[in-house]
């Protein structure tokens, strides 16, 4: 049977990720395929390549994705994203799809003709950064001839992408939707932050469904997408939520399974 993990895109929420992966590690749950997005690629990519739970959470401790010392000169966003090559490939020193040790599905929003692209192959880094560029933070990336940026533009939970490879999903959505009072706009990015949400919230929602086990983290909507200040809430979070819907998918199959077997006693008579 395989089962496929899914990990959306969410900023550093998406650390949450590393949070859940602890938790399904200490319940045996190990996924056939990863398919990530974002935030969930470089997670995905990191657990995928073999890293441990710590080893991701001291990536993103280290790495220092949103510092302003990787400013972006005369380059479309603020953070130049070839910059963070060289700490991508201390974690990914074979910089190949196949060096992986889980089979790992990529998506990217190519910006020149508006598709959604799904890279399963090919060099690794360089998908990983495009598919975590945010438009106007991080320089988009040049791959073959298309140049890509965020692939949550256009599939933020990339269920659909490995669901035909699996026979369950696992499901990480790290992006809660909710409202908000106008004095939460005040700046340019809190602006780029919300209208980024909005477009995702409705085509994102329509997947749970497709979900075996959906976990999403609670209390997500107090952190900032970009703000690398509550690094260990954040994957502390993810873990505990996680926990509680392993064991409440577990108490949901265990009840099921109990009414099968009432059903067939009851409907079980003895031959004359």
């Amino acid at each position: 049977m395989n089962t496929g993990l899914v990990l959306s895109g969410g900023g550093v929420r998406g650390i949450a990720h590393v949070g859940v992966i602890k938790a399904l590690e200490e319940h045996q749950m190990q996924p056939s395929y990863i398919a990530g997005t974002s935030a969930g690629a470089i997670v995905g990519a990191l657990y995928a390549g073999g890293c441990s739970w710590q080893q991701m959470l001291d990536f993103f401790k280290t790495t220092q994705l949103f510092s302003f010392t990787n400013y972006a000169m005369g380059k479309p966003g603020l953070l130049d994203t070839e910059k963070f090559y060289e700490q991508f490939s201390a974690y990914f020193p074979i910089d190949d799809f196949k060096a992986l040790q889980i089979p790992l599905i990529v998506t990217a929003t190519n910006l020149l003709d508006g598709t959604l692209k799904t890279f399963e192959s090919g060099n690794l880094i360089k998908t990983i950064l495009a598919s975590a560029a945010v438009p106007g933070v991080f320089a988009p990336v040049a791959i073959e001839s298309g140049y890509y940026a965020d692939g949550g533009i256009l599939n933020n939970f990339p269920v659909d992408v490995i669901k035909h490879k699996c026979d369950t999903i696992i499901g990480v959505y790290v992006n809660p939707f909710q409202n908000v009072e106008k004095d939460s706009l005040k700046h340019v990015y809190n602006i780029m932050e919300r209208s980024y949400h909005i477009m995702l919230a409705r085509e994102t929602s329509l997947k749970f469904k497709d979900c075996d086990l959906l976990i999403r983290p609670s209390r997500m909507k107090e952190f900032s997408t970009f703000s690398l200040k509550n690094i260990d809430t954040i994957f502390n979070l993810g873990y505990e939520s996680a926990i509680a819907a392993i064991e409440k998918n577990k108490l949901k199959k265990d009840k099921a399974l109990k009414a099968i077997n009432l059903e067939l006693i009851n409907g079980f008579s003895i031959p004359k």
